[in-house]
């Protein structure tokens, strides 16, 4: 199996005008770079690193296969302080792949026995990610056959077809007819014929009733086509789940469940159906699923998703500082040792039972991140340590940076915003010397209070434009610019206000 290339996640071509997004293999580890610099500003280390890691994993899969199973990936630990783009490398690192991935908390496990997630948790919740994955990728593969059999059966409930009345009541017996013996004619090449085909043509009446009617359908499908006929009310069967809210539900609030109880008998209960009348929109809703369901095989599905998982999933450990501590501590944090004891297992390769089968993770790819403000690295058991060989450390944001982050990411923060005023008529500008001075004020208050790295953006731009944003729509306000006295009139008294300063920035 290959790594999955990043066309294969949404199944179709890129709308005319977006730039499509490269395939994986066609990436070195320098361009993989490139695409992250996209929407990550700096830590250049931390992107060189998990570039690496990824085009490993690629190189891996073109290894012969009596050396492919022994080459382990090199899990990475990130050290940094928040906001500095950890988890975004992470995230942008698996739409990149087009791998299964999933971000966990380690601070919300507990260790075997108490209440709370189990560490294996995590691999679950990756196969179902990567089954909804695959299956999303399946159903855009047959999206279009789906919808021409919803076409059809929307006709069938528009114009139903016809068929004989039942009697009011019973009518007497018609005089038996007399029985015609019909003979056989065999012609001179041996075929069989009746004596009278002619008797076997359907009714002059009938056939044109037939053509009425799918003159009828296709005026009824161009008017589907046109959506001209949304709000007609139409009748469908829809499966009902029998209701099972609160039942099998353990002391300890559901968290620590292996699987769903729940989902499980509702699989194996029967389905009820009932006649509902909805809209041909929301008809057109329900038969697509259904059509999609019944072309879509599930096995292939699983089998599929549980593959990826074993050779190209991801990980993402965020918090793990969050479970390291002093060993031999006991009070409320004594499951943290137990935690990375239970973790251990999952990182080195082993078997995790899942709903739709067994999983080996010997060969998913485990990214670990934490600020580690308060504890360190070489607090986490050494058995832990030594399964993340490899350790990057992300540097503080600098004013520098902040100009960078607001204005080159694809998905820049003033980007958003601008796109945010132009939806009520009115435009956003903001000079060189207002951004500056944005940076400026988020790096100083970064450095007199908690420094939370680019996330201070987000509040000091929050506060900026607050009474612009209620104020809208406006229609006397067509054009809002921001630069350097509009930043220090607004910004001022708050940041100048210590205590003020503490609850709002």
């Amino acid at each position: 199996m290959q790594i999955t290339k990043t066309e294969a996640k949404n199944g179709k071509a890129a709308p005319a005008g977006e730039e499509a997004e490269p395939w994986l293999d066609e990436l070195t580890p320098r361009q993989i770079v490139a695409e992250l610099d996209k929407y990550i500003v700096g830590q250049d280390a931390a992107k060189k690193a998990v570039a690496i890691a990824l085009r490993n994993r690629w190189r891996r899969q073109r290894v012969p296969e009596d050396l492919r199973d022994e080459i382990l990936p090199n899990n990475i630990i990130m050290i940094g302080p928040t906001g500095v783009g950890k988890t975004e490398i992470a995230r942008r690192l698996a739409r990149l792949a087009g791998a299964p991935f999933v971000k966990v908390e380690a601070s919300k496990f507990t260790e075997v026995g108490y209440v709370g997630r189990d560490v294996e948790s995590m691999i679950r919740d990756l196969v179902d990610f990567a089954v909804n994955m695959v299956r999303n990728e399946r159903e855009d593969d047959v999206q279009e056959v789906a919808e021409q059999r919803v076409e059809e059966r929307l006709l069938d409930l528009l114009l139903p077809p016809v068929t004989d009345a039942p009697a009011a009541a019973p009518a007497p017996p018609p005089p038996a007819k007399p029985t015609i013996t019909r003979p056989f004619i065999v012609s001179s090449a041996g075929d069989v014929q009746l004596s009278d085909p002619a008797d076997e043509a359907p009714p002059v009446g009938q056939a044109e009733s037939q053509e009425r009617r799918e003159r009828t359908r296709e005026k009824l499908r161009a008017l589907l086509k046109e959506e001209k006929l949304e709000d007609r009310m139409v009748e469908v069967e829809v499966q009902q789940s029998l209701p099972l809210d609160n039942m099998m539900v353990p002391a300890g609030g559901g968290e620590g469940m292996d699987f769903n109880f729940s989902e499980m008998l509702q699989d194996l209960l029967p389905k009820r159906t009932k006649r509902r009348q909805v809209t041909v929109a929301e008809a057109r809703r329900i038969l697509l699923q259904d059509e999609l369901d019944k072309l879509v095989n599930l096995d292939e599905v699983v089998d599929e998703a549980l593959d990826r998982v074993e050779e190209t999933g991801i990980v993402f450990l965020d918090e793990i500082d969050k479970i390291a501590g002093e060993r031999g501590a006991s009070g409320p944090d004594v499951s943290r040792e137990g935690v990375q004891r239970d973790l251990l297992p999952i990182v080195e390769g082993s078997t995790v039972q899942t709903k739709y089968g067994m999983v080996r993770t010997d060969h998913v790819l485990f990214v670990a991140a934490g600020a580690f403000h308060v504890s360190k690295p070489s607090d986490l058991i050494p058995e832990l340590q030594g399964r993340f060989p490899i350790r990057v450390e992300l540097t503080n944001l600098t004013e520098a940076d902040f100009v960078r982050i607001l204005q080159e990411p694809k998905n820049a923060l003033l980007t958003q915003y601008q796109a945010l005023v132009t939806a009520d008529g009115a435009s956003l500008r903001f000079t060189d010397e207002g951004v500056l001075a944005i940076a400026k004020t988020a790096a100083g208050l970064n450095d007199r209070m908690e420094n939370i790295g680019a996330r201070r953006l987000h509040t000091v731009l929050t506060t900026l434009l607050e009474e612009f944003l209620f104020e809208l729509p406006d229609p006397d306000r067509q054009e809002i610019v921001i630069d350097d006295a509009a930043v220090r009139d607004r910004l001022k008294h708050i940041v100048e206000d210590e205590d003020l300063r503490k609850y709002i920035l």
